[in-house]
C-alpha cells in the first residue's frame, strides 16, 4: 500500500523542480516539495503500520486534485500538466479512500 505513495512523492518532486526550472515557478517548486514530502511521510507511516498514513495520502492526493483543477479551468483543460495533476490526484484520492474504507470499514 506505500508503494503508489513512495512513487506519487517522487514524481511530485520531479514535476515540481522541472516546472521551477524550465519556467522559474516558484510556486511549482514549493507545491511540489510539499505534496512530495506529505506523500513520502504517507509511504513511510503506511510502510510501518503507524497512524495516519491513509489520512496523509488522501490529504496529499486531495492538494493535487485541487491543484489540477484550479490550474486547468483558465486553460480548459488543453494543456497536459493539469490534465496529469487531476488525474493523478483522483486516482490516488479514490485508491486512498478505497483502502481507508475497507480498513475502518
Amino acid at each position: 500500500m506505500e508503494h503508489p505513495s513512495f512513487t506519487l512523492s517522487a514524481l511530485c518532486l520531479v514535476g515540481g523542480t522541472m516546472g521551477y526550472v524550465r519556467k522559474g515557478s516558484v510556486p511549482s517548486l514549493v507545491a511540489g516539495v510539499t505534496i512530495s514530502a506529505m506523500f513520502g511521510t504517507a509511504g513511510y507511516l503506511l510502510k510501518q503500520n503507524a497512524d495516519w498514513g491513509l489520512e496523509l495520502a488522501i490529504s496529499g492526493s486531495a492538494l493535487m486534485l485541487a491543484g489540477g483543477i484550479s490550474r486547468g479551468i483558465p486553460v480548459k483543460f488543453r494543456k497536459p500538466v493539469p490534465l496529469v495533476l487531476t488525474t493523478l490526484g483522483a486516482l490516488s484520492g479514490a485508491y486512498y479512500l478505497r483502502k481507508y474504507n475497507e480498513f475502518y470499514g
